[in-house]
């Protein structure tokens, strides 16, 4: 463990006054992360994976409004490289998924800053651009929660919360219409189109380097060459 990392149970740094948004972003081990990217990227798959965490948290730390950066994994090699970025590292001490990950995390930032707003963000926007987040986590209301929905409509891609109210994740398949149901409101903005490409397939990848991907994911997808495009829909079939 890093001097970078951060325990909810443990020492930390002083608790901080509501100095900027606190973002959780939950990494996967790195031989788990992007399955559905092996067609595309065979071996490379962990390296992409990682690459799309760098651009995402580099981007995530040069936001407008950003205090910090906790990122919760259990891979060591890319918990090194992110808080040599600047990222506070928590251990995923429980273990259970997604949202339990998320969740601790939560805790942990609500030690080191418990008055600050909070949000969780995905780990695969390689495309994300730092004013563009900035915009949206402005258009988090001051109270209750808020989410922001993916670019294909069924996801979530950041989850926000106010000082005082439970983040309450329930990423995974789905996800908007759960965030939705459990009370938080959607953002409905427009312009903001590197915030909700989170890259699950090659052919959002394709869509990914279409907005302008970072350095760290440019570097790597030059080697492996162009990903594949998405097939237009074709005309519904005659009645």
């Amino acid at each position: 463990m890093t001097q970078d990392t951060v325990r909810p149970s443990g020492p930390v740094a002083p608790a901080a006054p509501a100095a900027g948004w606190s973002l959780v972003v939950p990494l996967k081990p790195l031989a788990r992360a992007k399955s559905r990217l092996a067609p595309f990227a065979g071996p490379h798959r962990p390296g992409l994976a990682l690459s799309f965490a760098l651009d995402t948290v580099t981007a995530a730390l040069a936001a407008p409004g950003v205090g910090r950066v906790l990122v919760v994994t259990r891979d060591t090699g890319a918990a090194a490289r992110l808080a040599a970025l600047g990222a506070l590292v928590v251990g995923d001490e429980p273990g259970g998924g997604l949202n339990e990950a998320l969740a601790h995390g939560a805790a942990a930032a609500l030690v080191l800053a418990p008055r600050a707003p909070l949000a969780a963000l995905s780990a695969d926007l390689p495309a994300l651009r730092p004013a563009e987040l900035g915009r949206v986590l402005d258009a988090v209301p001051a109270t209750g929660r808020a989410f922001l929905p993916d670019a294909p409509g069924l996801g979530t891609t950041l989850l926000a919360c106010a000082p005082g109210s439970p983040l309450a994740p329930a990423f995974g398949d789905g996800s908007r219409a759960r965030h939705a149901a459990g009370g938080a409101r959607e953002l409905l903005l427009t312009g903001v189109e590197s915030v909700r490409r989170d890259v699950d397939t090659g052919e959002d990848l394709a869509e990914a380097l279409a907005l302008g991907v970072g350095p760290h994911t440019r570097a790597l997808t030059a080697r492996l060459g162009p990903p594949p495009a998405r097939t237009p829909a074709g005309p519904p079939p005659p009645p």
